[in-house]
């Protein structure tokens, strides 16, 4: 009998191709909610997701299932730690956005500097006095980057050798300040944030990372400073940051992200001047979303296939213990963002 494999929500045709290929039965289910997984995923080998919900309780649901697939990144919506104390493998698609979030997070900074909204805006309206806005250069500004993973050491790169930005970049397990090819990093967040024309951040959602950036972060910000945002919301006290970009304490912010993922429509956010607002679109491109989908599907194959995992979350075998296993979740983190997720109560 053929591996039956739920896709919690339309995904590239790439990936369903992948796995149709390899003879599974692939069931295209009808969201992201908790009932909706815990109803469609009951009898399925593996479950494939974006955004579902897949909890403690949809994994214990669900007796046959042996690995859950995120089509992306980070993996807020699983729940890691009980699916590897249940035997299930997580995966995902680790490598598949990386340069189209550097790409996008890149943008960001020159539409920033070069004001392209305004003059967009204001040339449509028949605004021509529009022209006496001045926007600015970045070379020879500094890049703090706060999240030096895969996508901030991409974005380091691109910003120092193609735009001729200085990068100041964090990364609080080194000792002492370190020179790279790119630029400098160090163990103190705070110069980071406070040497930043451009402060970027590229970090997971998780316990020890909401509301890193908070009032007392924002306020170290040179009040000439941008902020952009293309990790995960939760990373920015967001009542914080309004008040300050409503009193100008900062020039300006991209946000790609939000708390609660996507703003509700009375969201300051979405109408303040001095911001760009992006629906987490960073690495929405055709070819990230193919990689996506493809990537995702080879972490189903691998597992169902019993072959090596190319893109493990968690790692599942008995003789691992729960402080191993946390700690192989950790350095998941560490390689993909940079950063170690701090325990609620250290």
């Amino acid at each position: 009998m053929a591996y039956k494999v739920l896709v919690t929500e339309p995904i590239n045709h790439k990936g369903i191709e992948f796995l149709e290929q390899n003879g599974y039965e692939v069931v295209m289910g009808s969201g992201f909610e908790e009932e909706k997984v815990l109803r469609e995923a009951a009898d399925c080998d593996g479950i494939l997701t974006r955004n579902g919900q897949i909890t403690e309780k949809v994994l214990e649901a669900c007796p046959k299932l042996k690995v859950v697939s995120m089509h992306g990144v980070g993996v807020d919506c699983i729940d890691v730690e009980a699916a590897t104390r249940l035997g299930i493998q997580v995966t995902n698609a680790a490598q598949s956005n990386q340069t189209s979030v550097a790409e996008y997070t890149v943008g960001l900074i020159l539409m920033l500097a070069k004001r392209s909204i305004a003059y967009n805006n204001g040339l449509k309206s028949g605004d021509m006095d529009v022209r006496k806005l001045f926007g600015s250069d970045v070379a020879g500004k500094t890049l703090g980057i706060i999240g030096m993973g895969n996508i901030g050491n991409q974005v380091a790169k691109m910003a120092a050798h193609g735009l001729n930005m200085r990068v100041i970049g964090y990364n609080r397990h080194i000792q002492k300040p370190q020179n790279t090819d790119f630029g400098v990093l160090t163990n103190k967040m705070d110069e980071v944030i406070s040497s930043a024309d451009f402060l970027t951040l590229h970090l997971p959602g998780s316990a020890g990372t909401k509301h890193l950036i908070g009032a007392r972060e924002l306020a170290l910000m040179k009040p000439d400073a941008f902020l952009i945002n293309t990790g995960r919301g939760e990373v920015i006290d967001e009542t914080a940051l309004i008040e300050v970009l409503r009193e100008k304490k900062i020039r300006g912010a991209a946000l790609d992200v939000f708390e609660g993922n996507l703003p509700k429509p009375d969201n300051p956010l979405l109408s303040m001047e001095n911001v760009i607002v992006t629906p987490h679109t960073a690495a929405f491109t055709t070819e990230a979303l193919e990689r996506m989908a493809y990537q995702a599907a080879l972490g189903i194959v691998e597992v169902l296939e019993d072959r090596p995992v190319t893109y493990a979350v968690n790692r599942v075998h008995d003789h691992f213990n729960e402080n191993q296993k946390i700690s192989l979740i950790m350095d998941y983190f560490y390689h993909e963002f940079g950063y170690h997720p701090k325990p609620e109560n250290p």
